[in-house]
């Protein structure tokens, strides 16, 4: 059934909304749904009504609950990889650059817990299905090309020790934040301290901002 609906010419009837939209309006209502229940707790029946759309339609455009997952997936990455193409950093001083991306990487993470949730509950299914996407690895290639881009900038300015790699740059830029926030509640808790507060936040970024920038700098 979800075969032949993925492959027919119309989409199916739906509640309300055009066919332009219905589309959008299906992952805005999948990604809430899989970043609060994980893709074992979300029911194609609710996504569907959050979004008013005929539940077939979610079968018509992705072909199963998991091809919609993975498009949520390939969504969050997308809209991550944009907003970071938006910065402009080429036109910044090489340090500059680095401290606002770096600033930005955190301040997404703690604006946007659903991309945590949804990454984290991906990493639980061993990237399953990332691994079938064909588009994921074209949407995160220009994060790294912006660091290579601004590291060597850095390096010709004598601001950044040689031969750093982008890739460990990003891994330890972004993994900081995202330990931060995808375990903020246990760490809160064992620490007996009140890390999700404002002012623990704010702390927490601009240790994250200066370790990083330390660890690149020339010595």
């Amino acid at each position: 059934m979800a075969n032949k609906l993925a492959g027919s010419g119309q989409p199916p009837g739906r509640s309300d909304g055009s066919a332009e939209n219905s589309r959008e309006n299906l992952l805005t209502a999948a990604r809430a749904a899989f970043a609060a229940g994980g893709l074992q707790g979300a029911r194609v029946h609710d996504i569907a009504r959050r979004a008013n759309i005929n539940k077939q339609l979610v079968y018509h455009y992705f072909g199963s609950k998991e091809g919609l997952y993975t498009a949520v997936l390939e969504d969050i990455y997308r809209e991550i990889r944009e907003r970071e193409q938006a910065l402009e950093l080429s036109s910044l001083p090489a340090e500059t650059a680095l401290r606002r991306l770096i600033e930005f990487s955190f301040d997404y993470l703690a604006e946007n817990p659903e991309f945590v949730a949804l990454v984290a509950d991906e990493n639980a299914h061993g990237a399953r299905h990332l691994n079938d996407s064909v588009q994921v690895g074209d949407l995160n290639r220009p994060i790294i090309e912006i660091l290579s881009e601004t590291l060597r900038r850095g390096m010709d300015e004598g601001v950044f020790r040689q031969g750093l790699d982008p890739l460990h740059v990003y891994l330890s830029m972004a993994g900081m934040a995202f330990f931060y926030f995808a375990n903020n509640h246990t760490l809160s808790r064992v620490f007996c301290r009140p890390l999700g507060s404002p002012e623990a936040i704010a702390e927490r970024r601009a240790q994250i901002v200066e370790f990083v920038l330390h660890a690149v700098g020339a010595r």
